[in-house]
């Protein structure tokens, strides 16, 4: 044992000795070189198998590294819940682009629906109020009120749509189109995107001004005076729709010149611009109260840029006389403007779904809420027009947008004999028909969809009479609908006209809890503390029902 360690340590002086240099001296001069003659053959051999034995422990320890590298496993089922979670998220994603384009296309139609009413339905409901306004001195005064509110409302809207139209007139398309293809394209993209700007904060300020003046012209005469007249707001109303018929017309001529420059760089620039909206949305916080406002708002950005784009395409058949091939040159430019707003959306939504644990089931959700609003606007209680209803709900106003379309229709088509106006009468019924059956289609999907739902009850509950302010009692919305009269009391009163309530019976539409806060006295202050527990605990169908109204310029529920 002494020999073995006593040749060890000669070992490490040996290995300590070798890392010097060969002709190293010291301070006298003398070599310092190890004494390895004066080893034995025996304690070098030794040395040097010790050595090598070493180095090849060395070399075992690094392949036993890299075979347990190879070879080491894991079970995935350790954390089931953690791995499903993450395939169902894909799962969700996968299933986004399918139920997304199922709520926008439910909502296009029904933006369809509110815009083809300004030219079919209107015109004849507001001839019907005027023949009974001009016609009432012969029957007598059966009725306090010379016209239904109803009646009063289309009088108005058709009056704005017909003073904006010829005001329409004074504005000249050319001049503007050359005005704006002479700028330079930068220029036009922020422009563009101002315009993007300015449309949002007039439609969610328009339908206010329009919902005053409705309000204000079929106010009982009874009620305390607080408004400053019908006439002022009238007056604001018709500028108000001036003016969002010429921001529209201006983000319709910037289009148009994105289309017939040459180079097409202004277009692929307004197409991108798209893109950019992903980065503002997706890595925001989203609950489903805003989802679904955002949802409303590509629902009608979508449907407004197809109206763009026919107003382009109509602009440019009128350029070169309605030559059928240059509406094939314009088809790959119209189509690539499609699909890319619809892969935004897609993409947007689906990352959004994807960051905030939302599930694809909510756009069934959505649909049902947009149903429920074209089916209680057919109700007996409705207290508004189905237009106005959509108007609210997605922020879409269709008299701008109808005086710009019958503005650019007029100027391109010219009307010249008797075979041309037999064309037009054809054209108005065609659209009475195409209105008709996408209602009645509407109408119908809507009724499945509010029953999946499981909303019915929500349709049949008369407004309550009590108090501004004041919440409804629990025990008037105990009573539900079966599911076998759901079908009869619908078609009556889809049918039947609505009732008019009584003079000293005030109704209560259904409010939010903030518009209760506002309007609720101070004797009231009891009633609000007992139903704010339940308000807490609603569901995230009643939240749906309660939002009123897109507010487009900060994606978020007041």
């Amino acid at each position: 044992g002494d020999g073995l360690s006593g040749k060890c340590n000669m070992l490490e002086g040996v290995g300590t000795l070798a890392s010097q240099p060969k002709d190293s001296r010291d301070s006298q001069g003398e070599s310092t070189q190890p004494p390895l003659a004066l080893l034995s053959f025996e304690t070098r051999w030794f040395c040097m198998s010790l050595f090598w034995r070493n180095r090849e422990n060395r070399w075992l320890s690094l392949l036993r590294f890299l075979s347990a590298e190879l070879t080491r496993g894991y079970f995935l089922e350790h954390n089931e819940a953690k791995y499903t979670e993450r395939r169902e998220r894909v799962y969700t994603c996968m299933r986004i682009p399918r139920e997304l384009e199922k709520l926008m296309v439910f909502g296009i139609f029904l933006c369809l629906d509110a815009f083809l009413y300004v030219f079919t339905l209107l015109p004849l409901r507001v001839f019907l109020a005027l023949f009974r306004l001009f016609t009432l001195p012969c029957y007598g005064l059966r009725d306090r009120r010379l016209l239904q509110p109803a009646q009063v409302c289309d009088i108005l809207k058709g009056v704005i749509l017909v003073i904006c139209y010829f005001m329409m007139h004074y504005v000249d398309y050319s001049m503007m189109y050359h005005l704006i293809r002479g700028q330079s394209v930068i220029k036009l993209y922020i422009i563009y995107n101002m315009l993007e700007v300015a449309d949002r904060l007039f439609s969610s300020f328009g339908q206010d001004i329009l919902d005053a003046l409705y309000w204000t012209a079929t106010e009982p005469k009874e009620r305390k005076r607080a408004h400053i007249g019908v006439i002022p707001h009238f007056f604001m109303a018709v500028l108000y729709v001036f003016l969002h018929a010429i921001l529209i017309m201006v983000q319709a001529t910037t289009l148009n010149v994105a289309f017939n420059s040459h180079n097409k760089s202004l277009l692929t620039i307004m197409m991108s611009n798209n893109f950019v909206e992903i980065k503002g949305s997706v890595f925001k916080k989203f609950e489903k109260n805003n989802l679904f406002q955002m949802s409303n708002s590509d629902i009608k950005e979508r449907f407004t840029n197809y109206v763009l784009l026919l107003i382009v395409c109509l602009r440019n058949m009128e350029q070169f006389s309605w030559n059928p091939d240059h509406l094939w040159v314009l088809f790959p430019d119209v189509c690539m403007v499609i699909a890319s707003e619809t892969a935004v959306d897609i993409v947007k939504h689906a990352f959004i779904t994807k960051f905030n644990d939302i599930t694809a089931d909510v756009y069934s959700e959505y649909r049902a809420s947009l149903a429920f609003d074209l089916v209680s606007s057919r109700q007996k209680n409705a207290y508004t027009d189905y237009s106005d209803s959509v108007a609210r709900r997605m922020g879409f106003i269709p008299l701008p947008l109808a005086v710009l379309l019958i503005r650019v229709v007029t100027s391109s088509i010219k009307v010249q004999g008797v075979l041309s106006y037999a064309c037009v009468i054809l054209f108005y019924f065609g659209l009475i028909s195409l209105k008709i059956l996408n209602s009645i289609v509407l109408l119908g999907k809507s009724c499945q969809y509010v029953k999946e739902a499981k909303m019915e009850d929500k349709l049949f509950n008369s407004p309550p009479a009590s108090a501004p302010g004041k919440p409804p009692n629990k025990s008037q919305n105990k009573c539900k609908p079966s599911q076998g009269t759901f079908e009869e009391n619908l078609s009556a009163s889809v049918t039947s006209q609505p009732v008019h309530p009584k003079e000293n019976v005030i109704p209560l539409l259904v409010a939010s809890s903030s518009d209760q806060f506002l309007t609720t006295p101070d004797g009231d202050e009891k009633d609000i503390t007992q139903e704010s527990s339940e308000l807490k605990h609603r569901s995230a169908k009643k939240d749906l029902l309660e939002v009123d109204r897109f507010t487009i310029c900060g994606n978020r529920i007041d």
